[in-house]
């Protein structure tokens, strides 16, 4: 048993190294044929032509992970130059409706062809031989597949992310309120990486419109614990070594209530009943002077 096992080794060898020279010289054969196929016809721009050199730069790799023998490696090296482009065709295929289990069988679709090629080619081998290189066969298509949805999930884990950052983004909006006055006005919950969109956002316009006063408005945020606190707190300071004096308004009295059974120490930090009340106070300092028309008997046009 013992001596026959080097010998078995050596014809998976041989046989891998066999599957890796049939795949370089039907390359093209095989493309052609992956190219018709839904997987690669997600690369179709202008011409099909795109996609048969995608499909050729997939048998290629192919072909260089068996000859390296690591037929079962989604890490070999031979991957590495159609990693992303396998990333970005499973992802659009996901993009336009398919579920992992019809990529999965869209990547096995490409297997007919390419056995076809190779029963063709081994015609004249002996029978182990041919078993063996369809095993090898097989088994690297497998791979193959494990490869498109790993680096699939990999692609929409990144997408969900980037929405996740834009909506963030969209959720906070910096708006100009007057000249030298810019305001966020905060609804739902403050998590770290909100409140690290907040600080951004504030800094950036603050430095965009030569803002000397930054509004924190916090009218519509539910809850205030001592982590959003700490958020607060940090974006009032980094706003004032931009040279912009922060006001965080809306709190509300139950969140002030809280504030005082945390012991959360705000004295730094101007603070004002509600936004008009903090834009009045803008203003004042900025040496504008408002006036109420209707109770100064004037036109309230």
């Amino acid at each position: 048993m013992t001596d026959q096992e080097p010998a078995v080794a050596v014809d998976k060898g041989a046989s891998a190294r066999a599957v890796g020279d049939f795949l370089l010289r039907r390359r093209e054969q095989i493309a052609q044929r992956w190219a018709d196929e839904t997987l690669f016809r997600t690369v179709f721009t202008v011409s099909r032509d795109e996609a048969v050199e995608v499909a050729r730069s997939v048998v290629e790799a192919l072909a260089s992970v068996a000859a390296s023998g690591q037929v079962e490696s989604v890490s070999a090296a031979g991957f590495a130059g159609v990693r992303e482009q396998l990333g970005r065709m499973a992802s659009s295929r996901a993009r336009s409706g398919a579920t992992a289990a019809g990529i999965a069988a869209e990547v096995a679709a490409l297997r007919p062809s390419v056995v076809e090629q190779l029963t063709a080619d081994l015609a004249e081998a002996d029978g182990a031989a041919r078993e063996e290189c369809m095993v090898t066969l097989t088994v690297l298509l497998g791979t193959l597949r494990v490869l498109v949805m790993e680096t699939a999930l990999t692609a929409g884990e990144e997408l969900l992310e980037r929405q996740r950052m834009q909506l963030l983004e969209v959720a906070t909006p910096v708006i100009k309120l007057w000249s030298g006055i810019v305001a966020v006005p905060l609804i739902g919950t403050l998590d770290s990486a909100r409140s690290q969109v907040v600080m951004e956002s504030l800094l950036e316009a603050v430095v965009q419109q030569q803002a000397r006063f930054a509004i924190l408005d916090i009218t519509g945020v539910p809850t205030v614990d001592s982590l959003v606190a700490q958020h607060l707190m940090k974006t009032v300071a980094a706003a004032r070594l931009m040279g912009a004096e922060c006001i965080v308004s809306g709190i509300r009295p139950a969140i002030a209530q809280t504030i005082v059974h945390l012991g959360i120490d705000l004295g730094s930090v101007l603070t004002r009943a509600t936004l008009a009340d903090a834009l009045g106070y803008a203003l004042h300092r900025q040496g504008a002077m408002i006036v109420d028309q209707s109770s100064a008997g004037g036109d309230p046009r």
